[in-house]
């Protein structure tokens, strides 16, 4: 009896030491779970996240929180068993993260460069909603161009067809839904003229595009200064706060309302919002930090819906207009369009 008493604890030690073993395995999986929410109307380690100067701010009372994702890269069958159990925490694998050829710190200086990119495109967004526009202007015209004689360097290229033109990117855009041959109607500013030009498109010897034969820059106009003091944080997804939180400074209203507002989106330099990864990871950061209602990229919203904590409005934005027509029904007490 001693023998097989013997026997049987040492089989479960064994047991026990394997199954330990077996917990302490690395596996191809990363979590993602909630990670840190900033007020980017407020400050962090006693520095404003967003400072605006060269032009009266305001102050408001309430948040317009941006929100992130943590990731932990190093798992073990055991953190993955705890991850899958917990509804907050979504354990994806790893090249979803962490893409096949690219190292750890690879990812880390892309999603750096994405954030930094993600603030130029905030204030872009920003200015032109706060009446600064991005000119085209025209910096060359090609010899033998359809547009000689019709255009001129220094003119500001302001639609194609009647639709606005509010970059480089959306001139290019908006030729190439035009057939080579045809003729566009360009809108310019010259001076303090205005006009429509005429032009049949050429078409590009190399892949038949067609072409107006000019080169054209983008000239933004800096009628202040913005700065953004936050690292530690990747990724584009903060580009919708950013915006608001700049527009917020600038305008003497309250955009909060004094409510507690947080949310998520890329945004692009004509103030876009496009979707985002994490997005319930995020919003449980949020309801955690307090947020009452949480701005959600269109194209989130299928997904958010389904994993929206209780307590925790949505407000559906496509557009930095429509974020803003979402906090115009905040401030008022009223439900913003949902998801």
């Amino acid at each position: 009896m001693l023998r097989r008493g013997l026997t049987v604890f040492v089989g479960a030690i064994l047991a026990l030491l394997l199954s330990l073993g077996m917990a302490l395995l690395p596996v191809p999986y990363v979590a993602l779970g909630p990670g840190p929410t900033v007020n980017t109307l407020g400050s962090r380690d006693g520095h404003e996240i967003v400072t605006v100067t060269g032009t009266p701010t305001s102050k408001s009372k309430g948040h317009l929180n941006l929100t992130t994702v943590s990731v932990s890269p190093d798992l073990n069958l055991g953190n993955a068993l705890v991850g899958w159990l917990d509804g907050t925490v979504a354990v994806v694998p790893r090249e979803v993260v962490y893409p096949p050829g690219e190292s750890r710190q690879q990812v880390n200086q892309e999603n750096a460069q994405a954030f930094k990119d993600s603030q130029t495109s905030a204030e872009t967004a920003a200015l032109r909603e706060l009446g600064f526009p991005v000119k085209v202007t025209v910096s060359k015209v090609a010899p033998g161009s359809p547009s000689t004689g019709k255009l001129a360097v220094g003119d500001i290229l302001t639609s194609v067809d009647d639709t606005v033109v509010t970059s480089g990117a959306k001139l290019r855009a908006l030729l190439a839904t035009k057939q080579p041959t045809k003729v566009v109607k360009i809108g310019y500013q010259r001076g303090t003229t205005k006009g429509t030009a005429s032009i049949t498109l050429a078409k590009s010897d190399d892949d038949g595009r067609p072409l107006l034969k000019i080169e054209t820059k983008d000239e933004q106009p800096h009628p202040f200064q913005v700065s953004f003091d936050l690292d530690k944080i990747g990724g584009p997804s903060a580009g919708l706060m950013f915006a608001l939180a700049v527009i917020d400074k600038v305008k003497p209203e309250d955009l909060t309302g004094g409510k507690f507002i947080a949310g998520t989106g890329e945004i692009d330099d004509d103030g876009n919002v496009g979707a985002i990864g994490g997005i319930a990871q995020k919003m449980v950061a949020a309801k955690r930090a307090g947020a009452t209602t949480f701005l959600v990229p269109a194209d989130n919203c299928l997904e958010a819906v389904d994993a929206a904590p209780e307590g925790l409005e949505l407000a559906r934005v496509q557009t930095l207009d429509e974020a803003l027509t979402a906090l115009t029904e905040i401030r008022a007490n009223r439900h913003p369009r949902g998801c």
